[in-house]
């Protein structure tokens, strides 16, 4: 029951498991997104995601705002 091979070592063990597990996950998963974001600035330069950047970077606009392009006629 107790001691190195015991149960509650083997369920502690077994929560530490599962704990390492989420973060495996969570950290895989937070590379991705850095890899994402690092291929979207280096190889395509993508210039909605700079413009992404730029209000969040230098609070340019406000959040949930809607943004109307008005392109001038030339006629």
């Amino acid at each position: 029951m107790s001691g190195e091979r015991g149960l509650f070592s083997y369920i502690d063990k077994k929560e530490i498991l599962s704990d390492l597990k989420n973060q495996e996950l969570s950290l895989t998963s937070s590379i991705k997104d850095i890899n994402r974001k690092n291929s979207l600035l280096s190889n395509n330069l993508d210039l909605d995601f700079i413009e992404i950047l730029i209000r969040e970077r230098f609070l340019f606009g406000k959040e949930n705002e809607t943004i109307y392009i008005i392109k001038k006629n030339e006629n």
